[in-house]
């Protein structure tokens, strides 16, 4: 009789009522959202078995190292609570609970806390921080071990601890099984996933589906590449039948800039008393794009208010979200350890020399590791640039533009290709101070005082426009010329700016540029008609392309289509591919002249 009182005393009330409080704090933290976790009573039956088994799991390992069954239900519970609370921030900011490949931010708000823990809030990061430590402190305290209880000392040890080993295996191996029969279940849309199953068996499932390995089928940018490569062929015989003896592809090509801008969006879309002279550099080439007939305009992407690795993946493979499965949530994972066609090989395949600048420690999103396995020949992070650089709480946009302009000078005879992933404008924005004297020329109209964020981040997209000014001014001084690419990678988060006037509906923008395309039907009728004479088929077939050539009233309308972020790679590779065809017919045109 001891003996049964002493286990349900120190292993079945325990785990009974800490399963019990895992269920509560589920409930009231995730009811907030639109389609919060199913009752436990209702969801299916490996769910049901996944949770109790996490719960049996991480209780007995716990009670095997404090020796303390009490103690380690508020410590296994607390550690609970703090993934609910994150799940719940996370999704009233980025409109995503939280995933199993988020666990990993646990150690990057350690090493990056102004990324993360402002938006948890500092005051609830210093606070559950204590309560940790104190409930730490006296839960030691307060309860004696096992070991040294009345009952442990007249039965041996193995009165409690083969009781608990056997919990803890059993409990591990039925996780470990529900997780393998839950993953085929999940659709990999978050909210309703963890709406069926529950969050415990929510993220088994996709911590199970994590560790299969990215396969991509096929190769979105070959298409495209190969196009260039036929086309740099056709330029070259070409120019042995004018008498004339190029034995470099690449002295054709011309340099490839894409920068993917931290939470750039155009603003004035949403808020009509933002100004409409914001940003003129973007108007002036988005209607110049329009009139190469380049892609320009909305961009739909991958993220809202962070991820920015998924936008960019997305850019770099061309791969869609399903096509990448569960790893669309964060592929970096995979790509550090697996190359897949991308287009900086791409590029490099073309001749190109590929670098990467991103103002932020290397390490971060394993991107050192990255873009190595991605191809490209260097990347320069934030060890290449100064405090004195800062703008804000980081690298500001131009010294990173200012950066591309000394790779372009010092490049020599080879193209360049840069991916730019910029800083400036990453949150949290309420951590900088408005400029109340220059909103003016940004806002008209007072600007609720629980919006100044969107004042900040005015300022920030007028320095992000300026780099366009900065960069297309750059590449038009060089004699080979140059394609700009510019996109914003998501949103940014600005709730209560949201709330007060109103939300975006998630796409950003972007355009391609090009120095060397005629910017107008004019342009491009006078070029033609001067080459057409001397070699007509060079010339149709230099104007053989999707995107015909639009007339200034074109352009004015605009263009309402939403280009998706997986084809913008094979669109800038199809630029590059009209770029070269045009260059050889103005080398045609001149020699003509």
């Amino acid at each position: 009789m001891e003996f049964v009182i002493a286990f349900v005393s120190f292993m079945v009330w325990p785990l009974l009522i800490g399963l019990a409080m895992t269920l509560g704090l589920e409930h009231l933290l995730l009811r907030q959202m639109i389609q919060p976790p199913t009752a436990f009573l209702r969801r299916p039956v490996s769910a049901k078995l996944a949770h109790i088994g996490y719960w049996c799991a991480s209780w007995s390992l716990c009670t095997l190292a404090t020796q303390r069954p009490w103690f380690s239900v508020v410590v296994v519970n607390a550690l609970w609570l703090v993934v609910l609370q994150v799940s719940h921030t996370k999704y009233v900011s980025l409109r995503e609970p939280f995933l199993s490949q988020d666990f990993e931010y646990f150690t990057d708000a350690i090493k990056h806390p102004r990324l993360y823990i402002p938006f948890f809030g500092i005051g609830l990061t210093i606070a559950a921080i204590s309560a940790g430590a104190l409930a730490i402190g006296l839960g030691l305290w307060l309860e004696p071990a096992l070991s040294a209880s009345q009952y442990a000392v007249t039965a041996g040890a193995s009165a409690w601890l083969m009781p608990l080993i056997s919990v803890l295996i059993a409990s591990s191996t039925l996780s470990y099984a529900m997780g393998s029969k839950l993953a085929p279940k999940v659709i990999l849309a978050p909210e309703f996933d963890l709406h069926e199953l529950g969050m415990v068996a929510y993220l088994l499932a996709y911590a199970r589906l994590a560790r299969r390995p990215l396969t991509p089928t096929h190769d979105p940018l070959q298409a495209a590449q190969r196009e260039v490569e036929n086309t740099l062929t056709a330029v070259l015989q070409a120019t042995r039948e004018d008498g004339v003896e190029v034995t470099d592809k690449s002295a054709f090509l011309p340099h490839v800039v894409s920068v993917q801008s931290e939470s750039f969006f155009d603003a004035r879309r949403i808020y009509p008393q933002v100004r409409d002279d914001l940003l003129p550099h973007l108007d002036r080439c988005h209607f110049a794009a329009l009139a190469q007939g380049l892609p320009c305009g909305r961009l739909a992407v991958p993220a809202w208010g962070a991820n920015t690795v998924r936008t960019e993946t997305a850019f770099l493979t061309g791969l869609t979200p399903e096509q990448l499965g569960v790893h669309q949530f964060n592929p970096y994972h995979q790509l550090a350890k697996r190359a897949v066609p991308n287009l900086a090989a791409s590029y490099k395949a073309l001749g190109y020399r590929t670098l990467c600048i991103h103002p932020y420690p290397g390490s971060f999103y394993l991107r050192n590791q990255v873009l190595k396995q991605l191809g490209f020949d260097e990347f320069l992070d934030i060890a290449h640039f100064s405090s004195a650089d800062k703008c804000g709480q980081y690298i500001s946009d131009a010294a990173v533009a200012a950066k591309v302009e000394d790779c372009l000078l010092n490049a020599g005879d080879a193209p360049l290709f840069i991916q730019v992933i910029t800083m400036e404008n990453h949150g949290p924005l309420h951590l900088e101070t408005l400029d109340d004297v220059r909103l003016a020329d940004w806002y008209e109209g007072e600007l609720p005082e629980n919006c100044r964020e969107l004042g900040i981040y005015l300022r920030h997209l007028v320095n992000a426009d300026a780099m366009i000014d900065q960069l297309s001014t750059a590449l038009s001084r060089l004699p080979r010329g140059g394609l700009l690419c510019f996109y914003g990678d998501h949103v940014p988060i600005m709730p209560e700016v949201y709330q007060t006037l109103g939300e975006p509906n998630g796409v950003t923008d972007t355009f391609i540029w090009s120095t060397h395309l005629p910017q107008s039907a004019d342009v491009a009728q006078q070029t033609m008609d001067a080459v057409r004479e001397a070699d007509p088929e060079l010339m149709e077939w230099a104007l053989d392309c999707d995107g015909a050539f639009k007339t200034d009233e074109q352009c004015r309308k605009g263009d309402p289509r939403v280009i998706n972020i997986e084809t913008l790679g094979s669109a800038l590779l199809q630029a590059t591919n009209q770029h070269v065809r045009h260059s050889a017919a103005t080398q045609k045109f001149r020699s003509l002249s």
